[in-house]
């Protein structure tokens, strides 16, 4: 321990009775105090947004490993885990700040404003195609039939990968997506099994674009990796860091915004009646229900933040969803509203690891809704509450949405 159980009140990080609304809990803490005590993983909670928009900017903050999980398992355990830790600490965004800004600066050649342009009309055509799959149905469960498969084919038609078994990827990433939980050695164990499969998956692409390049990302590693920039084991790693999480949260930012437009049945007839309002709807929906919902810093000389002092070494949980939500930064937070001007939320961080893919995201989440909105507005939610999964670190996430496309009833625009 590094003494915070003595400094700051404690938060328990897992809770089944707040696992489904971190948000009154946070809020309290964000009013009473600048910092909490998580024991679980003995880290510093900050749920305020000055505070995390100063950690994050401070270069002596680096990302933590996402192995806490790892950590807490015995010594032979985590001895068969090592190739699992060893893969993840390679993830861009996850390394030491330098390997980091090598990455960083090879993905900007690809990841350009020209870029985003250009997949435009292919987001476009993607989304009327899962729709056009349940359309006859009249209703769907978005978080498969459209949230976690949208992404997953614009990130792997970007990397390069086929898509053919779409299912197997999606599969791999559902187990990869243990390593930012406190879960059993057995469930690790699988997430390792998924991670080197999917880099195995991975290689073959790699091995076909070392002998025969293409306008795709993965030509761009290899081409880095002949130049010596990148090593091999970099291109695996990141690749199914990519795939896994270029996915990952711009489905949960779907899934979830959607939660909230239901939420705000005035926002949601505002976007019907002006849908270039959408932009702002986007920003609302990652401000609220970003999926990122908290990220780690480890700080690598003494610090002081928030007025205490703390010594190299010590883990920081930086509570985004509750920053998102302070009322020194937004006025009336938990309200949503698409006009929103400024929005300065921290769904994408802030500083040196601005999440790089923020701009696709918005992108594929504008796209998306401006369709769904068009093609569906009589639209309901087809739950009464929504199936929240409670994972680690406060995030949480939705198992399934079921949504009726034609209203309630099943009578609606999509029967004209």
């Amino acid at each position: 321990m590094n003494g915070l159980e003595t400094r700051f009140p404690k938060y328990e990080l897992i809770s089944s009775d707040k696992s489904t609304d971190p948000i009154p809990e946070l809020r309290e803490l964000r009013e009473k105090t600048p910092i909490a005590w998580v024991p679980v993983i003995d880290a510093a909670l900050l749920t305020r947004h000055a505070d995390i928009v100063r950690v994050l900017k401070d270069h002596r903050m680096a990302p933590a490993n996402l192995t806490q999980g790892i950590r807490l398992l015995s010594p032979e355990q985590q001895e068969e885990l090592e190739p699992l830790s060893t893969a993840v600490g390679k993830w861009m965004g996850h390394t030491v700040p330098a390997d980091h800004q090598r990455f960083i600066g090879l993905l900007k050649r690809f990841f350009t404003p020209a870029m985003i342009d250009r997949m435009r009309p292919r987001v476009r055509q993607l989304s009327h195609e899962l729709l056009n799959a349940v359309e006859p149905a009249g209703r769907m469960d978005i978080v498969s039939d459209i949230a976690y498969p949208l992404p997953a084919c614009v990130i792997g038609e970007m990397l390069g990968v086929p898509m053919d078994n779409r299912a197997q990827l999606l599969a791999w990433s559902a187990d990869i997506g243990a390593i930012a939980e406190i879960v059993s050695y057995d469930r690790l164990m699988q997430c390792q099994r998924s991670l080197l499969a999917m880099q195995d998956f991975v290689l073959e692409v790699v091995e076909e674009r070392r002998a025969d390049p293409k306008d795709d990302l993965i030509s761009a590693f290899v081409a880095a990796e002949r130049e010596g920039l990148l090593s091999e084991a970099e291109i695996l790693s990141n690749c199914v860091m990519l795939l896994f999480s270029g996915h990952e949260t711009t489905g949960g930012l779907i899934t979830s915004g959607l939660v909230q437009l239901f939420d705000h049945p005035d926002q949601l007839e505002l976007l019907k009646s002006d849908p270039d309002l959408m932009p702002g709807a986007v920003e609302e929906m990652l401000r609220l229900a970003g999926p990122a919902s908290v990220i780690t810093r480890t700080n690598t000389e003494p610090v002081e933040v928030a007025g205490h002092h703390f010594e190299a070494g010590q883990q920081f949980l930086l509570a985004l969803m509750a920053a998102n939500r302070d009322p020194e930064v937004f006025e009336d937070p938990d309200r949503f509203d698409a006009t929103r001007r400024p929005n300065d939320h921290l769904a994408f961080a802030t500083g040196m690891f601005y999440c790089l893919g923020a701009a696709l995201a918005r992108m594929e989440a504008d796209e998306f809704f401006r369709i769904l909105l068009d093609r569906f507005p009589d639209l309901s939610p087809g739950y009464e509450t929504p199936d929240w999964q409670p994972v680690l670190l406060i995030s949480r996430r939705l198992k399934t949405l079921p949504v009726n496309l034609r209203g309630a009833d099943g009578s609606g625009a999509g029967d004209e």
